[in-house]
């Protein structure tokens, strides 16, 4: 069976970086200039017309469905508003696209950072970057530091909690395949099994419901939930990055994707000339501290 255009053009670019490696290896590297032809050849490939994207001319990118506040607004990526929508065509921007080049797509949460050769360019769904998924995917640079926080219906047991001790024998929940639900089985260590739900709206329905006693999730999420969606909800606290390394949302992009270098240089521009603090100020301003769990 003959391979896909896109599976030989992988094929012929592994051959190439095995031969231009081995190339490497056996010859004396002039230092200075070796590293000016590769800074040279890389903004090159970065250039609008170099781009090898999904749609010619076009830059497709994924997130899932429902898209929820404060990432996205009323429910509508393409409408540049919310966190991870104004963050999207800034770096589509640098790109070289402007907003009417910009295709969005529906891509589950999990499916986002599954294995398997993706249908879109880039996906911004919140998605933290980890050696476990980079197995599977590329990502770009972090394009925003987060910390996981437990929510709490008001009066309840969870929201008395003051440390990881208050929360162990509890019922906790949070959406599947998420770092919230790692920082439940690695750091709380709950003696009950915690639920774990396809969707956040799933969990939030849980915590309504006193199927379970609270609910992880990233901090500005949660000051958006127990601000306009649990109102009867508190935030709990949040919990201390493990290892003193920030937790941090990446772009997700197929494996040994062109894309990848051009991305993080368009998210590191946008760090460096401070669009994302301006982005986050705009949009996240309400996800002030909380208390931290330890």
């Amino acid at each position: 069976m003959s391979l896909a255009p896109r599976a030989l053009r992988r094929a012929a670019s592994a051959a190439t970086v095995t031969l231009l490696f081995t190339a490497a290896a056996c010859a004396p590297q002039p230092e200075d200039k070796t590293d000016d032809k590769a800074s040279g050849s890389a903004s090159k490939a970065c250039a609008r017309g170099e781009l090898r994207t999904e749609t010619a001319g076009k830059l497709t990118i994924a997130t899932d469905e429902p898209a929820y506040e404060p990432w996205f607004k009323d429910g509508k990526p393409a409408n540049g508003k919310g966190f991870e929508s104004a963050v999207a065509y800034a770096v589509a921007q640098r790109l070289g696209y402007g907003k009417g080049d910009v295709v969005w797509q529906i891509v589950p949460f999990n499916k986002a950072f599954a294995p398997g050769e993706k249908t879109f360019d880039l996906d911004i769904n919140q998605v933290s970057i980890s050696a476990e998924r980079k197995k599977a995917v590329d990502f770009s640079s972090g394009y925003y530091d987060v910390r996981q926080a437990v929510i709490a219906l008001k009066g309840s047991k969870a929201a008395r909690a003051k440390n990881l001790d208050g929360l162990k024998g509890l019922k906790l929940g949070a959406q599947v395949g998420t770092t919230s639900l790692n920082y439940i089985d690695d750091v709380v260590r709950p003696t009950r099994q915690p639920a774990a739900y396809a969707k956040n709206d799933q969990a939030k329905s849980a915590l309504k419901n006193g199927q379970v006693d609270a609910i992880v999730t990233d901090l500005p999420t949660a000051f958006y939930i127990t601000a306009a969606e649990v109102t009867d909800a508190k935030i709990v606290g949040q919990f201390e990055n493990q290892g003193g390394t920030p937790e941090q949302f990446g772009l997700v992009l197929d494996k040994g994707s062109a894309l990848t270098p051009c991305v993080t240089d368009a998210v590191d521009a946008l760090r460096e000339d401070g669009t994302l603090a301006k982005i986050e100020k705009q949009w996240l301003s309400d996800a002030v501290d909380a208390p931290v769990l330890k």
